[in-house]
Formats: structure tokens, sequence, C-alpha cells
């Protein structure tokens, strides 16, 4: 049985797809009722997992790393949407710890001269050649700044070679079922499958993410490889990685297949583009100053629009969402 513990109360930004909604908001009046009551923090009944994990350094990389300050380890570790552990943003940290991080493989095939199958071990020593920290944000209706540790999965691309017919690459995370309590409800069809165009995919600010504040990557923030795609919603960066494939046609993604007229394909941060049930005009920063802060402006492609905007140009950025 899940137990639901009383904390952070999400505006209408941060909640979930109506179907899983509608189950949630009796319980998130009550959850909320006892908050105020009670004068919780947002988050103070949570426990994160691997607070201790083992050091994951990297050279910091000024060219890709912002200014804004670092949203802290805590809040990071606990506060997070994997619904393959539950729908609630303390799930994966309650329930993470039983996700098998090893041995691990991931394959990349498909429209490539050279697919190839790396276990974890081999892609961290790459890791240890081109390794980086990135002090990049991150937006789903609510954000964060974190300090990720990984390298540009471009690096990883080109050792398979894509081929000239190559367009899209689609990601495909894991589904250990009898690790994974959310897989037992059918919130989205199982496993969990995001993708980009190739050109995003190899555009240096597109992460293969393996840690972060320093230390190998938590299972609740999608140990042990992920995506980190800073200028999408949250949603496009994939977690726990196991199958990496290019394709000639673009693909159908899990958000696209459960609610298309929500859920695009390209899911760029687009303040001007309201969801159809709230504004993504504003967001709320996680760890300033509580439930009460005021919220801030969103900025067009989460703030890197000089560095991505070039990949849109001529397209129409309300049509393609």
């Amino acid at each position: 049985m899940l137990i639901r513990k009383p904390g952070h109360v999400p505006p209408p930004s941060e909640i979930t797809p109506e179907a899983i909604w509608q189950s949630r908001r009796n319980w998130l009046a009550r959850a909320g009722m006892v908050a105020a009551t009670a004068g919780l923090p947002a988050w103070a009944a949570r426990h994160a997992y691997a607070q201790n994990a083992a050091p994951l350094p990297g050279r910091p990389s000024p060219q890709f790393s912002v200014m804004d300050k670092q949203t802290p380890y805590g809040d990071v570790t606990s506060y997070n949407n994997y619904y393959e552990f539950g729908v609630d943003k303390g799930d994966p940290a309650d329930y993470a710890h039983k996700l098998q991080t090893r041995p691990w493989t991931v394959s990349v095939e498909g429209e490539v001269q050279r697919p190839q199958t790396f276990d974890i071990d081999t892609l961290l020593k790459l890791a240890a050649l081109e390794d980086r920290v990135y002090r990049l944000r991150c937006v789903e209706g609510w954000s964060m700044v974190i300090p990720w540790v990984g390298y540009p999965l471009a690096a990883l691309l080109k050792q398979v070679e894509p081929t000239g017919n190559a367009k899209y690459v689609e990601f495909t995370t894991v589904a250990q079922r009898e690790n994974m309590p959310g897989l037992r409800y059918p919130v989205l069809d199982w496993p969990y499958v995001e993708a980009l165009r190739l050109d995003e995919a190899m555009h240096p600010l597109t992460l293969l993410v393996f840690g972060l504040y320093g230390k190998v990557l938590p299972n609740q923030n999608g140990a042990p490889l992920r995506l980190a795609v800073p200028w999408k919603y949250g949603f496009k960066s994939a977690k726990s990685l196991v199958r990496i494939r290019l394709l000639e046609k673009q693909p159908t993604t899990s958000w696209m297949q459960a609610a298309a007229r929500e859920y695009g394909f390209y899911a760029n941060v687009n303040p001007d583009v309201p969801h159809p049930r709230w504004s993504q005009a504003t967001e709320r920063r996680i760890g300033e100053d509580g439930l009460f802060t005021p919220k801030r402006k969103t900025l067009m492609f989460n703030g890197y629009a000089d560095q991505v905007a070039s990949l849109y140009q001529g397209m129409d950025l309300k049509a393609n969402y």
C-alpha cells in the first residue's frame, strides 16, 4: 500500500494530467489542510535515499552553467516526478531504493552503422574522459537549478555513426515491475518512451547524466543514467535509460499517446502557449523560501534561447508545442 505523507500542495501548474488529478484531488485537499494547520515545511516529512552516494566529480563547464542559486541537494533528491514509483512528488524518494541499477546495459540501435550495447561501466569510462559539471535550470511547472554531472549525448551517438536516414532519436526507460510500484497503475503505457529530433539530440546542451552535486545519480533522479534537456519541460528528460534508437520517422512518445492534445512532440518551454488546463507563464522555484514564495516569470526556452532558438527557425512554436 502506498502511504501518502502531508507536504507540498502543488499549484495548478504542478498538477499532473487529469486522469491522475481526478483520483488525487481529495487527498491533496486533505494534505493541504494538514500542512497549513501544522505549519509544516514543504517537504519536511520526506526522506531522500542515496544521501551518501559515491563521489562522481567533473570539470565545470562555464559555457553552459547558469549563475542562478543552486537548488539544495535535499530538495533535488526528495521532490521528483518519476511515475514508475508513484504520482506524488515524494514517492520516488520513498520507493526508488528498490531500483536495481547493476548490472545495467544500454543498447543503441536503429539507423546507425555500428549498433552497440554499452554496459554502464563503459559509459562511465567515457564520462571520465568527457566529464563536465553543467549547472542547468530544469523546469516542469516548478523549476530547479541542478549541477548535473555528465557529458553531451552527441559523444555517444557519434560512436555508433548515425546513417543518413536518421532523423529522430527515441529513448526507452527501464520497467522493473517487481521494483516499481507505479507500474501497477495505467497512468501510461509502460515502459516510458521519449524522443528528440536528431539535431536536438546532438546539441551540446543535451546531456547524458550520471550524477548530480558531484555524486552518483540517486535512484529517484533517474539512476544510473538519464537525459537532461534543459530547454524543454522535464518529461522530455527520460530517466533510467535502457535503449536508444535512431529512426527515420518521428515516433509516438508516451505522453503523446496518453494525451496528445496536452503534450506535443517538442515540449519546448514557451510561456506564450498555455497548457489546456493552466497557464505556463510562471513557475515556482523549488527551495526558495517555502510555499508562499511568489512565482517567477517563465523564460522562453527556459532561458536558453541564445543557445537553441536556431534549431526551430521558421517553425510555428505555438503549433509545434
